[in-house]
């Protein structure tokens, strides 16, 4: 490249351009490149514009409802990649020479870790308390998007991605158990057979999430199809609905410990459960993890059983 030509670029394209693009072309489109970043759409669609402009090509056009980038554009979606990755390594590198365990580390958890993950960050920072933790609770959907979009350090989750390639590592187990209210005909029930339980009122996740999809896929292992009497967006609703009666359903046992203890909800004894399944810690495959973020990783690797026990 021409040195006037680079120099041009150097002055005209801006990092914040070449991130907002490089968004846009990773998420498919402007509204959620918009609420990746937290800026409206017009501002995006400015700032795109901008970049067009100062390299003198179109760089994204539309094909079918889908946004894709031209042959120019996928150059500068591969270079803007590489730009990002390269400032963030060195922000990491600059943090890690001065030697302390320091800076923001961001979390995204789907609803029903909870229960668990602030106990875990609270003992975290407890050690470390120049760290900066930002924890972002939402479903499961959310967080696929969270992560593709690299907005976070890690990501906690129940189901690894299968669409996405990551690393996940997994930490502590994740117990499901079917539970009722203290009153519920089942209550003294022994060995109930799944053909029983999916005749019962089934308070279930929306589709799509961890708890759910580990369920159906215990029942479509034995040839039971389930209908939900009620779908409800969080473990916390999942359980006012048992305490109320209006059915029973599964749930961890890390959401489950004070009405557990105070015997508001009881544990049904049904063949095949409580199922196991774990937690795992996982971001995309290649991503360099911060300093924080990494002693974040080995911390709750090596300790967390010990401190959900204490």
């Amino acid at each position: 490249m021409p040195r006037s030509v680079a120099e041009n670029l150097i002055r005209h394209v801006t990092l914040r351009q070449l991130q907002i693009f490089e968004t846009v072309v990773r998420l498919g489109g402007y509204t959620r490149a918009a609420q990746a970043l937290h800026l409206s759409q017009p501002a995006v669609s400015m700032q795109i514009k901008k970049l067009n402009d100062s390299l003198g090509h179109a760089l994204l056009e539309k094909r079918g409802h889908q946004i894709q980038p031209t042959s120019v554009g996928l150059e500068v979606y591969i270079a803007a990649q590489d730009i990002i990755d390269r400032m963030d390594s060195l922000s990491n590198a600059a943090i890690e020479l001065e030697g302390e365990i320091k800076g923001v580390l961001r979390i995204a958890v789907i609803t029903s870790a909870i229960y668990f993950m602030p106990h875990m960050l609270g003992a975290f920072i407890g050690r470390h308390p120049q760290v900066e933790p930002q924890l972002v609770v939402t479903n499961r959907a959310n967080v696929l998007e969270r992560l593709k979009s690299k907005q976070d350090d890690l990501v906690i989750m129940g189901q690894v991605p299968r669409q996405l390639v990551v690393e996940a590592e997994p930490f502590i187990d994740n117990e499901l158990l079917v539970v009722s209210p203290p009153d519920h005909p089942l209550r003294k029930s022994k060995n109930i057979n799944l053909q029983q339980l999916s005749q019962q009122r089934l308070l279930l996740r929306e589709s799509g999430s961890g708890t759910r999809l580990a369920m159906e896929r215990l029942f479509s292992e034995h040839n039971i199809t389930i209908n939900p009497y009620m779908q409800l967006g969080s473990s916390e609703a999942i359980k006012q609905a048992v305490m109320a009666g209006l059915g029973i359903s599964v749930l961890s046992r890390h959401s489950l410990r004070l009405e557990l203890a105070g015997e508001h909800i009881v544990i049904l004894d049904v063949d095949g459960f409580p199922l196991i399944r774990r937690w795992y810690a996982v971001h995309l495959k290649g991503k360099t993890l911060s300093l924080a973020a990494s002693t974040f990783l080995d911390f709750i690797l090596n300790e967390s059983s010990e401190i959900l026990s204490s």
